[in-house]
């Protein structure tokens, strides 16, 4: 007997020194090749060996079972690795044969603005899956940290950076004159008025983001001109000042509903790190049309197993609490009260 734990204490010390060099060359391929490396086969059978390993460790060790902190971290340990088998790719395959569970594992789903869709693009092929239920992007919207900057250089070097405040106007010295921002557009468009060309704030959807900038020389002449942030290029043709206009994002957001026949059964502003949750998944705000912003990236991921997990990281961090620290302050405890 005690032949066969020093054996099964030695394969554990042996899986747990394989486990942190995986882990340690895991993080430096990447998200997406990471996830790739530990869903093969080899790893698989690893995964299933320490597991076992585990479970086997709490049979043969009583001492363990006795002892509720050291109980506690390796039950914990084995739900970690059930829920994360459970829900990975494997994990899906092995549910949809067993149990006819056919559940999207990841996916990515574009979505325009106004518009519904409940089809994903599958992660690493071509083929699209529809969920039970349909996703409604009600608005989008980008936010940017605050203030923002038109940028202005002359042809010898010159330099300003001044904030963007629609009416002020702002001294650039005796030799080069004032410039004033006289109007600020999200999307600009040109349009005839009065059979005369001129800009307007489209309100439809679109982006096109543009400084309507008003210039005036030391002589008192003054000449406007239209910057525009995704167009540089068209601000300083022959002017005397090159022009820029640079806002930098903090944020974007999709304003969700999540749509059952003709109802509306949930919503949310969903944002990076702040996913909405719904019918066993979780909807990250993954990226948008950065061209025109009329619709954004979803990432779709499933969340078979994932209780699981955090079950066992709860069990784990409970476990090492109890064990390391509360059980010797309630033994001091009960020591002053005896």
């Amino acid at each position: 007997m005690h032949k066969y734990r020093r054996t099964i204490m030695w394969l554990g010390l042996l899986l747990i020194i394989v486990l942190t060099v995986l882990s340690i060359y895991g993080a430096f391929i990447g998200a997406e090749r990471a996830e790739h490396f530990f869903n093969q086969p080899p790893l698989a059978v690893f995964w299933m060996a320490l597991a076992t390993l585990l479970i086997v460790g709490i049979a043969a060790f009583r001492r363990l079972v006795r002892i509720p902190g050291l109980l506690l971290m390796h039950a914990g340990c084995v739900l970690i690795l059930a829920g994360g088998m459970w829900g990975s790719h494997a994990g899906h395959n092995l549910q949809k044969k067993l149990f006819r569970i056919d559940k999207i594992h990841s996916g990515r789903m574009a979505i325009y603005e106004g518009s519904s869709d409940n089809r994903v693009a599958l992660d690493g092929t071509r083929e699209q899956k529809e969920l039970p239920f349909s996703l409604k992007l009600k608005d989008f919207r980008i936010e940017y940290y605050q203030p923002v900057y038109l940028r202005i250089q002359t042809h010898q070097g010159r330099q300003w950076k001044i904030p963007v405040e629609v009416g002020k106007e702002f001294p650039l010295g005796d030799e080069a004159g004032t410039i004033k921002i006289v109007k600020a557009y999200e999307n600009f468009k040109v349009g005839m008025e009065e059979g005369k060309s001129a800009p307007f704030d489209d309100p439809s959807p679109g982006s096109n983001p543009a400084l309507e900038v008003q210039i005036t020389e030391p002589n008192g002449q003054a000449a406007t001109q239209y910057v525009f942030e995704r167009f540089p290029g068209h601000s300083h043709n022959q002017g005397k000042f090159s022009l820029s206009y640079h806002r930098v994002i903090s944020d974007y957001i999709s304003e969700l509903q999540i749509v059952e026949g003709d109802k509306i059964v949930a919503e949310k502003d969903i944002e990076v790190n702040h996913p909405l949750r719904f019918g066993g998944y979780h909807f990250y705000q993954s990226s948008y049309d950065d061209k025109a912003g009329q619709y954004t990236v979803l990432q779709v991921v499933s969340d078979t197993g994932l209780y699981v997990v955090y079950a066992g990281y709860w069990m784990l961090c409970i476990g090492v609490i109890w064990h390391l620290w509360l059980r010797h302050i309630f033994k001091r405890i009960q020591s002053k009260y005896k």
